[in-house]
């Protein structure tokens, strides 16, 4: 949908250059346009900005940086991402959700399996490859989303329309 909203949970900066680093090595360049992130909501009608960015920005202000955990691979069939565990960031992005009833595509109906796609549309082997590669590689390990950002879809890449940290109390 060209022109829709994307809301993604944002990383914290060495999470974020590791991830993108494997996400140039393994994505398929010729559809590699992004750089690491995970994806709460995928599209948002972009007549509805000025309300998402009211929302998003008073979630941000009443929510301290929200606990996850970098889980190990992923595997998504014909790819391959970094799974996460996050109960406070699937509970926040479900008090979105809920305020953003009546906005939300099929896809965006549904509870998200938080993660960060490092490979994607690729013969299925290449993927379990992969996958047997970076699980003697990757550590699980404890961090903090650091905010939300809202972007533009523009056919390929993203556009990045705004960023709100996270600056509030602990959620609960």
């Amino acid at each position: 949908m060209s022109g829709a909203l994307i809301v993604t949970a944002e990383l914290p900066a060495d999470l974020h250059r590791w991830a993108t680093r494997l996400r140039t090595m393994h994505f398929p360049p010729e559809r590699n346009f992004l750089e690491a992130h995970v994806t709460l909501f995928h599209a948002l009608p972009p007549g509805t900005e000025p309300e998402i960015r009211s929302r998003l920005a008073a979630a941000a202000g009443q929510t301290s940086p929200v606990a996850a955990r970098l889980e190990g691979v992923m595997p998504l069939g014909r790819g391959t991402a970094l799974g996460i565990a996050s109960p406070e960031m699937l509970d926040l992005r479900d008090d979105l959700a809920d305020q953003f009833h009546g906005l939300l595509s099929m896809q965006d109906q549904q509870v998200p399996r938080l993660h960060v796609t490092v490979q994607n549309k690729v013969p299925a082997r290449e993927a379990r490859e992969l996958q047997a590669r970076l699980a003697a590689e990757v550590v699980p390990r404890d961090f903090r989303f650091a905010g939300l950002v809202l972007h533009r879809y523009e056919g390929g890449p993203w556009a990045p329309v705004q960023r709100w940290a996270f600056r509030g109390k602990k959620r609960g």
